[in-house]
């Protein structure tokens, strides 16, 4: 639960690096909260008609895109690659399945252009 926090920590912090598994750790967390948030839409009434989930839901998908953004970024740089190479996922399919594989390689190891290697090791 730590990871998910120490990205909100670092709310809109795009230079240096995330291990993979800080980026993996809040894509489930941040997963998880969306659902608690949609299944809370579903109880409290307040999805939006045919959709299936609303208000909640929304305002933190909103409130979470910019750390996803910036630990998408800072993962891209920890294996040596732009920040602006997020934008491959507008690419149908493929791009999707590129930004996948980068998000899964391991870590440059050493210092590269981005940072020294994240020595924190969160529990």
């Amino acid at each position: 639960m730590s990871w998910y926090f120490n990205v909100w920590k670092n709310y809109a912090t795009f230079s240096g690096r995330a291990r993979r598994k800080e980026y993996w750790m809040f894509l489930l967390f941040n997963m998880l909260v969306a659902i608690v948030m949609i299944i809370l839409d579903n109880v409290l009434g307040t999805t939006i008609e045919n959709m299936g989930f609303g208000l909640f839901y929304f305002l933190y998908g909103l409130a979470a895109l910019i750390p996803s953004w910036a630990v998408s970024i800072r993962r891209l740089h920890d294996v040596g690659k732009s920040g602006w190479m997020f934008l491959i996922i507008l690419i149908p399919l493929v791009g999707a399945i590129w930004y996948f594989v980068l998000t899964v390689t391991d870590s440059d190891q050493g210092e590269n252009q981005y940072g020294p290697v994240p020595a924190v090791e969160l529990k």
